[in-house]
């Protein structure tokens, strides 16, 4: 789905989502197919219930997360295939495997190797056809299981991601830039292109953290714009220890201002990357808008520790004037690389 669906709008597409809402318990007055009051605020409930842009639309994001909600265990048979199956299915069954003990990998709700590796050893264990398919054997065998300790492995393992990570040098950062190609992202009064600034800022974070000896790798060109999946893909590819988009925020109020980072919820690493990101982005004195846990798809599919940047809103005025002086840019960037460093500065558990 490409197209927007939005308030107004009457299609069977509308009705689809209505049906999709009722069914996980979201009032809607009338499913007639009519985008209306009520349909706006189950969206927005919705949107606020899964950690995603609370804004009334059903946009691609919403619309996925829309589908993922609907799945329960057991309604389907999981496999590996590709694309990913996805779903709330899914992240339940991580949840179990993971607090069994048997390491399906991050709970993203994203059926990848480790939740088939999962999956057979587990059927191995209970004397089931090791084919690494979740199907109806493995479900009735799985939920008569008692769990008392949820996403035990799930931790373990970034316990041990931190414990074992390498130094800033020899590591290799995987840098997004926002946007691109034909699509420039938000604009600012003055004329400001979101996706020239990203690429401006991501460059010199490139420069800053190359000098430091990271390796630094980019999701895209200059001249490119891949889908947010297409980015995740590359990042993943590129198997980086952490990656970093750089985005700037929008406001339809021109005084909104502030930086914002975000982490996919389910990371503790992610969640420390965008603090440490955060807290040198403050220092330059730029509004306090805080770290935030978002399912958005770019920080749900990437298989590393990753953080989304917004350093500033390019529709403030004054913002906007900021991110047009380069030595501002710069700094901008710096803070950014700043962070990224006392991210593999910290230490154990609760860092230094």
């Amino acid at each position: 789905m490409t197209l927007l669906i939005k308030p107004g709008d009457r299609s069977q597409r509308v009705a689809d989502v209505q049906s999709r809402l009722r069914a996980l318990g979201f009032q809607i007055d009338d499913e007639t197919g009519s985008f209306d009051r009520s349909t706006t605020q189950a969206v927005r409930a919705f949107q606020q219930s899964r950690s995603i842009l609370v804004d009334g639309l059903v946009g691609p994001n919403t619309w996925s997360e829309l589908v993922e909600a609907s799945w329960r265990l057991g309604d389907r048979s999981l496999y590996l295939t590709r694309p990913l199956m996805r779903g709330d299915d899914v992240l339940k069954l991580q949840q179990l495997l993971n607090a069994l003990g048997y390491d399906a990998g991050r709970e993203d709700g994203l059926f990848g190797p480790d939740g088939e590796r999962a999956v057979r050893r587990f059927q191995k264990e209970y004397g089931i056809t090791e084919d690494g398919i979740f199907g109806p054997e493995s479900h009735i065998s799985l939920i008569g299981l008692r769990v008392d300790r949820p996403g035990t492995a799930a931790r373990l393992r970034e316990e041990l991601i931190l414990a074992e990570r390498a130094d800033l040098s020899g590591s290799l950062i995987v840098v997004d830039p926002g946007h691109g190609g034909p699509d420039t992202g938000d604009h600012g009064a003055d004329g400001s292109n979101e996706a020239q600034l990203c690429w401006d800022i991501a460059v010199r974070i490139a420069e800053v953290l190359a000098d430091a000896g990271a390796k630094v790798r980019f999701t895209r060109t200059e001249i490119e714009g891949p889908t947010t999946s297409e980015r995740a893909a590359r990042a993943n590819e590129l198997d980086g220890d952490i990656f970093v988009s750089v985005h700037l925020n929008s406001h339809d109020e021109g005084d909104a201002a502030g930086a914002s980072t975000y982490f996919f919820g389910g990371s503790r690493l992610g969640e420390r990357l965008a603090d440490s990101i955060q807290q040198e982005l403050i220092g330059l004195g730029i509004r306090d808008c805080r770290s935030h846990a978002r399912a958005y798809a770019l920080l749900k599919e990437t298989r590393m520790p990753a953080a989304l940047v917004e350093p500033c809103f390019i529709t403030n005025p004054e913002e906007e004037k900021m991110l047009q002086d380069p030595l501002q840019r710069a700094g901008i960037a710096e803070a950014i690389s700043a962070g990224v460093k006392r991210y593999f500065e910290s230490k154990g558990p609760e860092g230094t």
